[in-house]
């Protein structure tokens, strides 16, 4: 049979242990589920993070070429059609 977790291990200081200890009880969960909830939470945050920074390489891409409103981006979309 497929194993379908794989146990990892971590450190924590014994300040954070104890708070996160009592987070998962707050919340009703067992530690692996708070840990795997606050992974996917930030996984997330880095993905929304990489969009935000991407975005604005974008914008300074676009202002420097003068492409400023989205009659702009259709007209060098539609050129070459």
């Amino acid at each position: 049979m497929k194993k379908t977790r794989k146990v990892v291990t971590i450190s924590l200081s014994p300040e954070i242990a104890v708070e996160y200890e009592k987070l998962a009880k707050e919340e009703s969960k067992n530690k692996s589920q708070l840990f795997r909830d606050m992974f996917r939470l930030y996984k997330k945050k880095a993905l929304e993070n990489e969009f935000f920074k991407l975005q604005r390489y974008g914008t300074i891409k676009a202002r420097k070429k003068r492409i400023l409103t989205e009659e702009d981006v259709e007209k060098i979309v539609f050129e070459g059609r």
